[in-house]
């Protein structure tokens, strides 16, 4: 195994004369910030349009996103939100930031998308918000979740920080009836370095302006007497981000489809490796943008599959561990944990639990090179995982 040369992917982020042009224009407009500029405003327009919704807010990050959706929807003290355990802890901390409870919910073994069943289980009078994440790209079952968040007056919130481009049944992000968060930090399917977007979908024009002026410290555009109408802080994304992100944002429906391209050779490559399972998908979900590319090694003990992962990065891989389940985080329960034990959601939440033991993930990156690439990965992936 030594001796193969490790293969050559494609260096991200990408960038190339558009995003030069766009810095420069950013610059010599001689306005830096979103109030005197014009580049926020345009990818906010060009960004919704994109994802079929009517409004974009762009932000400074991904996180922020996600608090400044949770609080315009009436997120806060006294309040639950209802979040997959298998996640990145920043679907857990928004909510926990604004004095809420989260409670984590089970996912599905194969999708690793939040599980409607646990999320229907999980609703109390105090639950304000039902999140789910779209894991890797992969949409999760949003029929379900729009039947239960109808059926109990609960509202769905879409952490989409892995779904830039995707679709269910055709219809994209924003116009799925729900608002939507999206990521742009560096390792992201569009990057500016970080940044984030709140997306609302048709009818939400209200929460849109209460969400401008929080993200803005409360002040009202073309503001020129300090009339801070509410509390809030300051969020706004820069020109240059901006810039950057409208360049990105040209490029993402070609490296979509290039990815779902390979990852529908590299998943058979895996699936044909003793051991290896890779993430399973929905064909409702038919358009998948592939933020990772994920596999479980079911059996294997945590520290058998940190191991592995070092392996396969000294092979030349970008390979990394699952995300820990959320529950199993110091973070977690700083603050805004529910009154439960870790033993007792551990308890409701054994896929989540397995998931976050076993699972790999290779970077996107890796689904952007070539098919015979795909061929050396998995041969990687079978040589290491035969000798754990």
């Amino acid at each position: 195994m030594d001796a193969r040369p490790a293969p050559e992917f494609p260096a991200w982020p990408q960038y190339d004369d558009a995003e030069r042009d766009g810095l420069i224009r950013a610059l010599e407009q001689g306005q830096w910030w979103r109030m005197g500029g014009s580049e926020v405003d345009s990818f906010e327009r060009e960004f919704a349009d994109h994802h079929g919704a009517e409004h974009a807010l762009a932000v400074t990050n991904g996180t922020h996103a996600l608090e400044l959706a949770l609080q315009v929807m009436g997120v806060g003290p006294g309040t639950e939100v209802i979040v997959p355990g298998f996640t990145f802890i920043s679907s857990s901390q928004a909510a926990q930031r604004l004095g809420a409870v989260t409670v984590p919910v089970d996912v599905d073994p194969d999708t690793y998308n939040i599980d409607p069943g646990a999320v229907a289980a999980a609703i109390t009078p105090r639950t304000k918000v039902i999140m789910p994440v779209h894991m890797a790209g992969l949409m999760a079952d949003m029929d379900t979740l729009a039947k239960i968040s109808a059926e109990n007056g609960v509202p769905l919130l879409q952490d989409a920080a892995h779904a830039h481009g995707a679709q269910w049944q055709g219809r994209r992000v924003g116009e799925l009836g729900s608002i939507a968060t999206f990521s742009f930090q560096n390792g992201k399917l569009m990057t500016a370095g970080e940044g984030g977007a709140v997306v609302f979908p048709e009818g939400e024009s209200e929460k849109y302006e209460l969400a401008f002026l929080r993200h803005s410290c409360g002040r009202p555009r073309n503001d020129r007497r300090y009339l801070h109408r509410i509390s809030g802080s300051n969020m706004r994304l820069n020109e240059f981000s901006a810039a950057v992100l409208r360049a990105q944002l040209r490029r993402l429906d070609e490296q979509v489809a290039l990815r779902d391209q390979r990852w529908t050779l590299l998943s058979r490559l895996l699936g044909a490796i003793d051991g290896v399972v890779p993430q399973g998908g929905d064909v409702r979900a038919d358009r998948n943008s592939h933020y990772m590319a994920m596999f479980r090694i079911p059996g294997i003990s945590e520290e058998g599959r940190n191991t592995l992962v070092d392996r396969l990065v000294a092979a030349g891989l970008p390979a990394f561990a699952g995300f820990r389940a959320i529950y199993r985080t110091e973070a977690f329960w700083e603050f805004g944990a529910p009154e439960e034990s870790l033993d007792a959601i551990a308890e409701r939440c054994p896929n989540t639990d397995a998931i976050s033991q076993d699972c790999v993930w290779l970077h996107h990156r890796v689904l952007l090179a070539g098919e015979q690439e795909m061929h050396a990965t998995a041969e990687i992936v079978a040589a290491v995982v035969a000798g754990a």
